[in-house]
C-alpha cells in the first residue's frame, strides 16, 4: 500500500531546491533522510539541516508514515 508524504522546504532551502513543497508516494515505510533523497534526486542532505514531522522536530532516522508532513529547515543562526 503506497505511503503519501508532503514535503516542505523553508527559508534558504526553499531557494536552493527551487520549490516550497513536494508530494511523494513510497511503496512502504521510509525515514526522513530517505524522504529527502527521494525528493531531491539522491542529492545528499546538507549539513546541519533540521527536520520536523507533523511540526515536531525529529532525528533524520525517524520513520514516516502515510499522511505525514515532513519539513526541512536550514540551521538557525543568531547573533
Amino acid at each position: 500500500m503506497p505511503v503519501s508524504i508532503k514535503v516542505r522546504y523553508f527559508a534558504s532551502l526553499k531557494e536552493s531546491v527551487g520549490r516550497s513543497e513536494d508530494d511523494l508516494e513510497f511503496a512502504g515505510l521510509s525515514t526522513v533522510s530517505k524522504v529527502w533523497e527521494r525528493a531531491n534526486s539522491g542529492k545528499p542532505l546538507p549539513r546541519n539541516i533540521l527536520a520536523a514531522v507533523n511540526m515536531d522536530y525529529v532525528e533524520l532516522n525517524h520513520a514516516v508514515k502515510d499522511g505525514d508532513e515532513v519539513a526541512f529547515f536550514p540551521p538557525v543562526t543568531g547573533g
